[in-house]
């Protein structure tokens, strides 16, 4: 037998135990998300509609027409929440 043929064999290492820390991302969502979130959106079409039934008397009579960017706001933040939902 020859030199290069009669190469020495390291022995296997043992594998390694890698334990996989779990992502944010992975985790479900808790249990208060899903209620706030609709909350929002609830919200968002209350101030609406108590805004054109009162014809501007409620919710703040001083704001105007910026009430519909309130509501409408309202309801971009519950939509905003629902890219997060899992």
């Amino acid at each position: 037998m020859s030199e290069k043929s009669a190469r020495k064999v390291k022995p296997a290492k043992p594998a390694k135990i890698v334990r996989e820390k779990a992502n944010k991302a992975d985790l479900p969502n808790p249990v208060w998300f899903m209620p706030i979130m609709i909350g929002f959106f609830l919200l968002g079409l209350f101030w609406m509609v108590a805004y054109y039934v009162t014809q501007g008397a409620i919710p703040i009579q001083s704001l105007g027409n910026y009430n519909i960017l309130i509501g409408f706001g309202l309801i971009m933040v519950g939509f905003g929440m629902t890219t997060r939902w899992k």
